[in-house]
């Protein structure tokens, strides 16, 4: 399975952006899926967590009641909707999977959001 990011772009403060996720591969039902931040310098941010069967998500405190995840079963994507974006949020965005119920064990490589004040 190999997960890749989409919809990395250079944004304006205040702006909503929604990011993509699609897996590819063999058959994809992992226990959930999760988004990540990598800063340089700064320890990867969890962001948000969405069950693949069931539909539970929550989101990391820091960025709770701004991002979110979303999924579309049917076509194996996650997504994480960003709304009111600030100049703090620049990073590479990562998403993985929890293929066993283990802990996140698949990664993409992330795509690159910057956001301009």
């Amino acid at each position: 399975v190999q997960l890749v990011e989409s919809g990395g772009q250079l944004v304006q403060t205040g702006d909503s952006l929604k990011l993509s996720c699609v897996a590819s591969g063999r058959a994809f039902s992992p226990y959930g899926m999760g988004w990540f931040r990598q800063v340089p310098g700064k320890e990867r941010e969890f962001l948000a967590h969405i069950n693949w069967n069931g539909g539970i998500s929550y989101s990391g405190a820091s960025v709770k009641g701004r991002l979110y995840a979303l999924k579309d079963n049917a076509k194996n994507t996650v997504f994480l909707q960003m709304n009111g974006l600030e100049p703090e949020d620049t990073g590479v965005y990562i998403c993985a999977a929890d293929s066993q119920g283990l802990g996140y064990d698949i990664w993409g490589q992330g795509t690159k959001v910057t956001v301009s004040s």
